[in-house]
């Protein structure tokens, strides 16, 4: 029977911290303290619940079961005592958000900036990278990227969609010309990320599809580094409108073949299944949407 809640709160900050040194850290407390309270909750239910190397920390099969009750116990008990002293829930404790490196830093920061200017209470910590997260093992809350989730382990809620488009600089366009056609950007350089590959599948608004060879001498699993190229000149890229619009509205980019696009994607915030979603994890997504919104995206 679990007496303390404080070991309860102890053993997710350390899952989520990934160590408990950094744990001890965030809760202002000594290595010592901490050990203990994780030791007397394993002691007290009679199970490891943390495997411990030498270098990382990692839960045990009823480790990453309890964390996740856990997870929903706390939360529960937050809200309870936040209505009991306000009359209402307001989003607190440490969010913690993934997203991917440049959608995050144009479209997820802000948001996360003006959320804890509103909420004195809430703290975020934003994780920006490219590769596909996971949510459990590392700790995250939530997860915005786009395309729709890999796991049917997670809950999708759809922000908005996006889709691709060819873009490329002025200077490029007044060097080698403007493709009329999809099939003219086969005669052209074009610069692109993996994960669209250099198969280009473009659909015209009237619906007609076509793929075209988009041959390059540049590629990058960096959507960044991809969106650098193409602003230097350095050919043509598909990129995603959401990192793009930006530069088309202030000229560094050009909006090739404005009548194809690729297929939309959907833009979506993903969580793990829960019956009840952290205040502070309903308050990101619906700020979110509501940014993507009024910001006119597509």
């Amino acid at each position: 029977m679990l007496d303390d809640i404080n070991e309860l709160r102890t053993f997710v900050n350390v899952v989520a911290a990934g160590s408990l040194s950094a744990a001890a850290r965030e809760m202002d407390l000594a290595l010592s303290v901490v050990s203990k309270r994780l030791a007397a909750l394993e002691r007290r239910t009679g199970t490891r619940l943390i495997a411990r190397s030498t270098r990382r920390l990692a839960l045990t099969e009823e480790g990453m079961d309890f964390y996740e009750r856990a997870q929903r116990i706390l939360t529960e008990v937050d809200q309870a005592e936040a209505a009991l002293t306000s009359g209402q829930v307001e989003p607190q404790g440490l969010l913690r958000v993934s997203a991917p490196v440049a959608f995050g830093r144009i479209h997820v920061g802000p948001v996360c900036r003006d959320l804890v200017r509103e909420h004195p209470t809430l703290s975020i910590d934003l994780q920006l990278t490219d590769r596909m997260v996971e949510l459990i093992e590392e700790g995250i809350d939530v997860v915005v990227r786009i395309g729709p989730p890999r796991s049917s382990q997670l809950i999708m809620r759809k922000l908005i969609d996006d889709y691709r488009v060819v873009v490329g600089a002025p200077e490029y366009l007044q060097r080698r010309g403007t493709p009329a056609t999809p099939a003219e950007l086969e005669t052209h350089d074009c610069v692109h990320y993996r994960g669209v590959g250099a198969h280009w599948r473009l659909v015209s608004l009237a619906g007609e599809a076509v793929q075209v060879q988009a041959v390059s001498r540049l590629r990058s699993n960096s959507g960044e580094a991809v969106l650098d190229w193409a602003l230097a000149g350095s050919g043509l890229a598909m990129n995603s409108w959401v990192d793009v619009k930006c530069h088309l509205r202030s000229g560094r980019l050009v909006h090739v073949l404005p009548e194809w696009r690729s297929e939309p994607a959907p833009v979506c915030a993903l969580f793990p299944s829960s019956r009840q979603l952290p205040t502070r994890v309903r308050v990101f997504i619906e700020a979110m949407a509501d940014s993507l919104a009024r910001r006119g995206l597509p």
